[in-house]
Order: structure tokens, then C-alpha cells, then sequence
């Protein structure tokens, strides 16, 4: 089982995962192979490929609910959304180009299985939030089937909860289904000029606490904002902090004219429209400011926003030529740093203080993804409780082991 397989059904999967189970032979488990670069590298002696299980094969725009097989591409089903004016609300990032691949080659299966998030997940939540149901094989050769079509399903178990964030680990997806939402009609963002990363954090705050439903807060210090195509970004020669509204039209042209009344005091500001808001927020979801130079590692963490400054103080008082900008308000802080044998790991780890956050290593050599752990390292009661997840669908370890911790 050294080749690569593409099974074309949920028979070929049953069979594929049977047989390695028979022969106690691992696999790794790829949608169409753009995320191999994230997490620990495998150790496995064949690779199932789910690029040939392709295909919307249920979509009512009317129910807002949709279902495909998970080598899907992601582009495919995101233009079938935008022809009837929908969307995926959990703005599904493509790090292709940030993983040193092509943009576009993502799949349903994929960004399900890593729950991926762009800026909306601050109001829309995250991709598990919108996974309604799932057919899949278990490491024991077992397909098994959880959730349904509508949200209020409580048919079994909640398993889609397990899956998005597996990697993999646990199961193989043979079939998805997700909510899909309207898309809105207007996009603006408010731009605040000249704030430091505490200012921000501060701002972003305050407007996400206000009643303007804002749905994206972002802050990048002035080198990555000059990298932005965006002109009103690229020209402003300081930090810009974004604050994303949407909905219709009347309704976000008088929620931006009130925010901005709101945050008068924090100085010079500006309106950004439509198209120019449209491509700023793309470039911020899929990390676009710290794809180049392609050496660097890049760190993502998860933090409280009123901690983002000053753990970002303390590693740049630990690690020179540091890049860094804020996302979800503060909550996400993207790390660009130079090549370090260790990753830097303990620098980022230790800025996070004690309960402040979890740091992943997201793009690094496949050496050093080996040698330091790449997911934040677990406290016992919760390595325990993964391990016993694991035991249940894949008692023989046989599904992308090691992807996530050495051990599972």
C-alpha cells in the first residue's frame, strides 16, 4: 500500500481502510492535499487522496443548506453560492499561497477537518459551527452516519463537533453537509489611522462591544499595511485598524457613520467601500501580509484581545525582526518570525503566560514540525480525554497518526 490511492466511492474508502487495519498498515488521510503542510509530518506508508469524491450533490438555496462530497474544491462551491448570492458565513481562509502551494486547491473536506475561520468567526462562530451532518469511515472500516439537513437536527450524536479540528485523526469524511447564509448586499470597513497595538486592541473592542453587529476587527502595524493592495491600506505609512459592517446597504451606510461618530476621539479615520473592503478582508483571511519571504516561520495564536499587546511585547523582547498583525479583534495574532532550528517555540510559548492562549506552529520545515510540538501541548486531564477519542474511532492509530501530537 505504498502508492498513492483515490478511491472513487464510499466502497473503495471501506475497503482501503479494512485492509490497512488487516495489515495494521497507517495511512494518511488528504482532501486534495493544499494543508499537508500543517501539522506534524507523517510517517506512512500509503496516502488516501479524496480529490475523486467530488461534487455538489444536494443544494437547496431556499433551505440555505448544502451538500457535497469532501474532495469538493472549495472554489467550486463557493461560486456556486455567489451565483445564488450566498455564502459560507465561517469565511473559510485558503492558505495554499501561505503554505507554499497554489491558491484555490482547497476542498469541503479539508477546511472541515482543520475548521478553518476567517475574520467573521468572531460573529458567525467557526466552521464547526456550521457542519450540519457528515457520513464517514471510522478507523475500524465502519461507515457511520451524524447530524442531518437543518440545524435543529438531533439525530445521534454530535460528531461533526469531534471531526472539524481531527485532522483527520479520527475518521475519513465520505460525504458533508453545511448551512450556507445570504451574502450580505454592502461590505464597508472603518479605517483608524496611527493607533499602537494596545490603541487597537482597545478600539476593536469597543466596537465589537457597541451595537453596530460588527463582523470583522483587524489591526496591522504599518510594514504589513504597506503590503496591502488595497490603497487606502498601502498608502497610509502607519498602522490601520479595520472594522468591518455588513448587511443591507441603508443599514451599514448609517451603522458606519455612527460607529465612526463613536470612536471620534481616536483620531483620523476613514470609510472603506465595497470592492476595496471586499479585497482587504481576503487579504487578511487568508494571511496574504506574511506569505513572503516564504523562509520565515509562521506562528498563529489564540489569545484573549485584552492580552494580544503585551504578549506580543514579550516575544519581540525575545526574538528580533518580528512581524506580527491582529485579527478577531485580538483574539488571533499572526506571527512571521525568522528561521530558528526550534522554531521559537519556547519564545512564543512562554510569552503566552500561564492560561493566556494556545500557539501553533503553522508553517515551518518539515524538520523542525518534527522536532517541536507544532499544536499547544495539552494538560494531562485533556491529552487523556484525546487519547480515549482516538482509542473509539481508530482503536489501531491508523488515520493521519502523529498529524496533531506524537501520540495521536
Amino acid at each position: 500500500m505504498s502508492e498513492i490511492l483515490r478511491p472513487q466511492n464510499d466502497a473503495d474508502i471501506v475497503e482501503v481502510v479494512q485492509q490497512a487495519a488487516a495489515e495494521k498498515v497507517p495511512l494518511e488521510v488528504a482532501g486534495r492535499g493544499s494543508k499537508r503542510a500543517l501539522g506534524r509530518p507523517l510517517q506512512t506508508a500509503g496516502r488516501v487522496e479524496l480529490s475523486a469524491l467530488s461534487g455538489i450533490t444536494l443544494y437547496e438555496p431556499e433551505e440555505l443548506v448544502l451538500q457535497a462530497l469532501p474532495g469538493t474544491p472549495m472554489a467550486e462551491i463557493e461560486q456556486v453560492l455567489a451565483d445564488n448570492h450566498q455564502l459560507m458565513a465561517f469565511e473559510p481562509p485558503d492558505f495554499g499561497p501561505l503554505l507554499g502551494g497554489a491558491g484555490g486547491d482547497g476542498s469541503i473536506g479539508g477546511t472541515l477537518a482543520c475548521n478553518l475561520a476567517g475574520p467573521r468567526r468572531l460573529k458567525a462562530g467557526a466552521a464547526r459551527d456550521h457542519f450540519l451532518g457528515v457520513t464517514a469511515v471510522s478507523g475500524r472500516g465502519e461507515v457511520f452516519k451524524a447530524g442531518g439537513r437543518v440545524v435543529k437536527n438531533v439525530t445521534g450524536y454530535d460528531l461533526m463537533k469531534l471531526l472539524t479540528g481531527s485532522y483527520g485523526t479520527l475518521a475519513v469524511m465520505t460525504e458533508v453537509t453545511i448551512k450556507v447564509l445570504p451574502r450580505p448586499e454592502k461590505t464597508y470597513s472603518l479605517l483608524l489611522y496611527e493607533l499602537d497595538t494596545d490603541q487597537a486592541t482597545r478600539a476593536m473592542t469597543r466596537a465589537l462591544s457597541s451595537s453596530h453587529e460588527v463582523s470583522g476587527a483587524a489591526h496591522l502595524p504599518a510594514q504589513l499595511a504597506g503590503t496591502s493592495k488595497v490603497s487606502y491600506v498601502n498608502q497610509a505609512g502607519a498602522p490601520v485598524t479595520a472594522i468591518r459592517l455588513e448587511g443591507p446597504g441603508p443599514s451599514v451606510q448609517h451603522r458606519i457613520q455612527a460607529l465612526s461618530k463613536e470612536l471620534s476621539d481616536l483620531g483620523t479615520h476613514e470609510a472603506l467601500h465595497s470592492q476595496n473592503s471586499l479585497a482587504f478582508w481576503s487579504e487578511v483571511r487568508d494571511v496574504l501580509p506574511l506569505v513572503a519571504p516564504t523562509d520565515r516561520l509562521i506562528w498563529r495564536l489564540s489569545v484573549p484581545p485584552a492580552a494580544a499587546a503585551e504578549i506580543v511585547s514579550r516575544i519581540m523582547q525575545t526574538v528580533d525582526d518580528c512581524f506580527y498583525f491582529l485579527d478577531w479583534g485580538g483574539g488571533l495574532i499572526w506571527l512571521s518570525l525568522p528561521p530558528a532550528d526550534d522554531g521559537h517555540a519556547a519564545a512564543v510559548r512562554g510569552a503566552l503566560g500561564n492560561g493566556d492562549g494556545h500557539a501553533t506552529l503553522f508553517r515551518a520545515p518539515e524538520n523542525i514540525r518534527a522536532a517541536v510540538p507544532v499544536f499547544q501541548p495539552q494538560a494531562a486531564p485533556l491529552a487523556a480525554l484525546s487519547q480515549r477519542l482516538k482509542q473509539g474511532f481508530d482503536p489501531l492509530g491508523l488515520l493521519n497518526p502523529g498529524r496533531i501530537y506524537q501520540d495521536i
